[in-house]
């Protein structure tokens, strides 16, 4: 039996003494894209050829984000080479007509702050500032909220930026700038007074008033509905809240996470990797979703490292169950040509877009996860 093939058939209690095969396995499939996607910005891998998105979307970040996580752990100068020049890439959109919006964390943390961190490249550092800059500039002062997207709806706001505010934070400590760190702040308390319920389900969408700051309505964006709980909102949230936890110091922030995180315990199923929307109105026959999975397993990991051992036992346990169920029934392993690490990713299930695919935010927040569970510390979320 071959590696890739033990680690499809392995059963839990031989998680633990593979991970350094899994890691293996990501390095093998990561070699894999470079060959074929070497340049690409990478989104949705359909029957495994990843495209190639435009630099302003906001998932630019991802693919060199794994590049620079494989760089640090290695040390292996192919992967710094490629990642180095998308940070200047995507810093163009700045200058040319893009749709920059809410989601310059997820394209410059990966990018150019992990690089000014691994390398101190002060290119990097500038790039980060300007993105963080660029991001403080969407904070409405009336609603106490970062607007969302370039449109017309100018009083929304969405559960994603949560995890978006550590570029503030970031920015605030690095440039001894409290500005940036007021902002993120009072973006999270009105995730913590506006998106999470008292049940600990997260909406995706607020709607503000943007003259007054009122609070309009919540809505269901890329949720079932208004009062459903869509699961990459919720690992978006539990991850984003303990980040806020790891740059203020305030429970407040953690115990949020905490009950997001356990809320999405609750509504797991069997298998551990959540359905798109765990209040659809039927689940039966629903798609997945294993990039909501990657993403609340790498920020269960986060959550655990607050917290004592007791209390964060279960939140690491049971991160490593919901990887193990992605590495055995839902990676692409065994696969060998296939751009993508994890099957079954749902982009926006109700619009019908990126249904059962793979999703570079899916591979980049696995590959994350696994990093970690190696002891990789220097994670830019």
């Amino acid at each position: 039996m071959t590696d890739i093939e033990r680690l499809k058939d392995m059963d839990y209690d031989e998680f633990e003494t593979s991970i350094n095969d899994i890691w293996k396995a990501v390095i093998k499939k990561v070699d894999v894209m470079i060959t074929n996607s070497k340049d690409k910005s990478p989104h949705v891998s359909v029957d495994g050829i990843y495209d190639n998105m435009r630099l302003d979307w906001w998932t630019s970040g991802f693919w060199p984000g794994i590049l620079w996580i494989l760089y640090d752990m290695s040390k292996d100068e192919v992967y710094r080479q490629i990642a180095w020049d998308y940070d200047k890439r995507i810093e163009k959109c700045f200058i040319e007509k893009s749709n920059l919006h809410h989601d310059v964390g997820f394209q410059f943390l990966p990018t150019s702050v992990i690089k000014y961190k691994l390398t101190g490249d002060l290119d990097g550092k500038r790039r980060g500032y300007e993105a963080a800059n660029f991001l403080a500039g969407r904070f409405n002062i009336a609603g106490r909220f970062l607007r969302a997207w370039n449109q017309d709806k100018i009083g929304w706001s969405i559960i994603d930026s949560s995890m978006n505010i550590s570029l503030l934070f970031w920015a605030a400590e690095e440039f001894n700038d409290p500005r940036f760190k007021h902002i993120a702040n009072a973006h999270a308390d009105t995730v913590l007074k506006h998106f999470i319920r008292e049940d600990g389900s997260v909406c995706h969408i607020v709607s503000f008033n943007p003259e007054s700051g009122d609070f309009i309505e919540s809505l269901g964006g890329q949720g079932y509905g208004p009062d459903s709980a869509w699961s990459r909102g919720q690992a978006w949230a539990l991850y984003g809240m303990a980040n806020v936890y790891k740059y203020t110091g305030e429970t407040k922030y953690l115990r949020a996470a905490q009950k997001v995180a356990n809320y999405f315990l609750a509504a797991l199923g069997d298998d551990y990797i959540p359905y798109w929307d765990f209040r659809a109105e039927k689940l039966d026959g629903e798609p997945k979703d294993t990039s909501a999975a990657s993403c609340a397993a790498s920020g269960m990991l986060e959550i655990a490292k607050h917290l004592t051992p007791e209390e964060g036992r279960l939140y690491k346990e049971k991160a490593k169950k919901i990887l193990f169920q992605l590495t055995r029934e839902y990676s692409t392993f065994d696969r060998i040509n296939y751009e993508g690490i994890l099957l079954q990713g749902t982009g926006n299930r109700p619009a019908g877009r990126n249904v059962n695919v793979s999703l570079i935010y899916g591979d980049y927040f696995y590959v994350e996860s696994i990093a970690k569970l190696l002891g990789w510390e220097k994670s830019i979320f």
